[in-house]
């Protein structure tokens, strides 16, 4: 019997009345419907489904019941953009987007089109193109509509129809910029930078409560988190993330950080308790990542999980899960809202998954850890210069990680003796061991840039298990010099431009790279003109394209510079005048100042995000490579943990599972399975979540690189999920599908 259940049996033997804990966590766990009404399927973010209809003694019939083509990713020039949407039904309506951020409604059943909507239709409108992972459905008796994010705007659709409503925001949208402050409050205008909104926002009462993603380099604007009135789309109020002076957390950054500096950003969603009005949002690290001289201190609130009063935006608690992040270790998906026995005692819980494989578990209430976190002495040398690294970080007691901490020599590939030859001759020519090691010239070898856990989330059932993909790969990590690089000569416009906007991603030089360049995370542009054209470079510059957002807020002359510098066109600068608040500015002299501006200069840059594999582009660590976890956040203990996803061509070779890079979510159903895609196979899979054992798998039509969902429409229990295909070089496609018991 579960825990729901015995605790239900024993009140009414002993007499008593069910506990309020218990009636919130019903209402979260089990819709009222058989709808999948909200991003994550319920306002507290829990990915399950009371459906019963497919279930472990069944699930081996599941079938193919209808396929729907969005239209998009038919043809050459559009590959690039996947689906990574986890869709919406609400009284047997599907909602979901395309690969082109196109907003379309089927019929659940059916998979029958009835209506779509275009947000690119106007020929004067440029495309911006940027992941959309859902989007959120709200309704007030005929008046239903459908909320959703393409570059700055957030649309408001009506449900029905298809068309814009007018009288949101301006002629149905409203400007994500709206919110960030001012030119006199930060000194500059932040209407000049890009922002978007990749994961949908929750709805409390009138309120549509939203964060943003923002660019990780010199070039991000600060990722407050704010409400709109769903009706008119009027502002209601902003949690700035970055406090202005006098406000609670100033003094963990520098003086005039906020000028400065951006990020901190909600870009992995949100989760509402309705009853008690509170909204539980995790940040991303602040900008820019790995180099933090301009911002000393703890640096709140980036990287912490906050409680916000829903209906004022006030701060009710919050937790820091890293200080002063220099690892780009953002809170990487949505909190999950639990109820957990602890001590005897059933305690209203939220549980955070991070990148470096950690689940905080805190009191709904107080913010309190259910399980004590230890604050731990890290290294904080050699450290760049200007740099300040915090001395310790909160490491949990419990549960264990679901990823490896630190490189040893005893992790490193065993699959060929030429790939162990070749890791190992980077392994002792690397700096390796504490995960806080502050990044270096030298370079180093990290896990936990890229999850860990990841977007995806997770999955929780009443038993208060959690259900936990994740991925355990190696980074490579080297700082350049800034000022060095420029040999003593003035950054072109476009060099600095570069630096501000894209380098904390893409790498210009192969020998930062060296030989892992095959897994580079953000491809190595030293030699992009010899794969695009200028033409091309300035459309993606201009639309984004994959995981690359838009860059269209740039002025076509900053585009150009920018498309000049990584086609080696540069004209050698004029002058030496320094970068101004004017982001337009022609050259910046060397030494580069720190921080002397906005957007932010740092004196040093990464290599570009790289993930180290070996010389055949397998992970340079032995397996498992891929996990599905399974964890009893009751105790805090592991129930079971398998590969997740395996290499069809190491299985012919008769390689057992090594599991895959995921990209996606769990879901969990009472008919006791657990069903997630995400994996470079391209499958989808039913595990039964009892043992971790794979009941089902179906190839798809392309790669999943989303979270599926569960619904029931005419009797009928369905399982869907877009099949968008493109990541890791793998085939596009742009369909959802749907599977049913014959």
């Amino acid at each position: 019997m579960n825990l729901v259940l015995k605790s239900f049996f024993g009140m009414l033997i002993l007499g008593g009345t069910l506990p309020l804990c218990w009636e919130k966590q019903a209402e979260s766990l089990q819709p009222s419907s058989n709808d999948w009404p909200t991003y994550g399927g319920n306002s507290a973010g829990n990915r399950y489904s009371p459906l019963t209809q497919i279930n472990k003694e069944n699930v081996k019939n599941l079938r193919l019941a209808w396929s729907y083509e969005t239209g998009d990713n038919t043809n050459a020039s559009q590959r690039g953009m996947d689906i990574q949407c986890q869709p919406i039904v609400v009284d047997g309506v599907l909602y979901g987007t395309s690969p082109r951020l196109k907003l379309f409604a089927v019929d659940a059943a059916t998979g029958k089109q009835l209506w779509q909507f275009n947000p690119f239709a106007d020929p004067d409108k440029k495309p911006r193109f940027h992941p959309v992972r859902g989007v959120v459905y709200w309704a007030d008796g005929s008046d239903k509509r459908i909320l959703y994010s393409v570059g700055a705007f957030l649309y408001a659709v009506n449900a029905t129809t298809g068309k814009l409503i007018d009288s949101f925001g301006q002629n149905g949208a409203v400007d994500l910029h709206e919110g960030l402050g001012d030119k006199e409050t930060l000194g500059y205008d932040v209407a000049n930078f890009s922002i978007r909104s990749t994961t949908p926002g929750v709805i409390y009462k009138d309120l549509l409560i939203t964060g943003s993603a923002v660019s990780e380099g010199g070039d991000a604007p600060p990722g407050y988190i704010r409400a709109f009135n769903v009706r008119t789309g009027k502002l209601a109020w902003v949690f700035r993330t970055i406090p202005l002076p006098g406000e609670y957390g100033y003094e963990t950054w520098g003086k005039d950080s906020y000028k400065r500096l951006g990020g901190a950003n909600c870009w992995a969603g949100m989760v509402i308790d309705e009853k008690r009005g509170v909204v539980y949002a995790g940040t991303g690290s602040p900008s820019v990542d790995f180099y933090g001289g301009a911002r000393p201190g703890q640096n709140l609130f980036a990287n912490c999980v906050i409680a916000i009063n829903a209906q004022t935006g006030k701060r009710i608690w919050h937790y820091q899960t890293v200080h002063h992040d220099l690892w780009d270790r953002d809170l990487p998906c949505q909190p999950n809202l639990i109820t957990v026995k602890h001590n005897g005692k059933m305690i209203d819980a939220v549980a955070q998954a991070t990148k470096d494989g950690y689940v905080f578990v805190f009191d709904r209430d107080t913010g309190k850890p259910l399980f004590p976190v230890n604050e731990v002495p890290v290294p904080t040398s050699p450290a760049l210069p200007g740099e300040q690294p915090w001395p310790t970080q909160p490491i949990p007691t419990k549960p264990a990680p679901f990823v490896r901490q630190e490189l040893t020599e005893d992790e490193i590939t065993v699959r060929t003796p030429e790939a162990h030859a070749f890791v190992l001759d980077r392994f002792k020519n690397s700096r390796h061991g504490s995960k806080y090691m502050p990044p270096s010239e030298e370079g180093s070898l990290f896990f936990g840039f890229g999850g860990g856990a990841e977007w995806g989330g997770n999955a929780a059932d009443p038993d208060g298990i959690l259900y936990q993909n994740a991925n355990t790969m190696l980074w490579w990590l080297k700082m350049r010099d800034l000022r060095a690089q420029a040999n003593g000569a003035a950054l072109t416009r476009g060099g600095t431009l570069f630096a501000a906007n894209c380098a904390v991603c893409h790498a210009t030089s192969g020998k930062t790279t060296d030989a892992s360049k095959t897994a580079q995370a953000y491809p190595d542009l030293t030699d992009v003109g010899k794969r695009l054209s200028k033409e091309q470079i300035n459309s993606i510059l201009s639309t984004g394209r994959g995981r690359m957002p838009s860059f269209g807020h740039l002025a076509k002359d900053d585009r150009d510079a920018l498309v000049n510098y990584l086609l080696k066109l540069d004209a050698k600068p004029a002058s030496a005048s320094m970068a101004t608040n004017d982001q337009h500015s022609s050259v910046v002299t060397t030494p580069v100042p720190e921080g002397a501006d906005f957007p932010y200069i740092p004196p040093y840059l990464n290599n570009g995000n790289t993930q180290f594999r070996d010389q055949d582009n397998y992970p340079a660590i032995k397996p498992p490579w891929g996990t599905l976890n399974a964890i009893d956040l009751n105790t805090g203990d592991y129930l079971w943990q398998v590969p997740l996803g395996e290499f069809p061509e190491l299985s012919k070779k008769g390689v057992p599972p090594t599991g895959t890079e995921n990209h996606g979510g769990p879901i969990v159903t009472a008919g006791g399975l657990v069903f997630i895609a995400a994996t470079y196979d391209e499958k989808l899979r039913a595990f039964d979540k009892k043992t971790g054992k794979i009941v089902w798998e179906y190839k798809l039509p392309a790669g999943g690189f989303a979270t599926p969902i569960t619904y029931m429409v005419n009797g009928k229990q369905y399982i869907a999920i877009a099949a968008g295909g493109t990541r890791y070089g793998l085939k596009p496609g742009g369909s959802y599908v749907a599977f049913a018991l014959p």
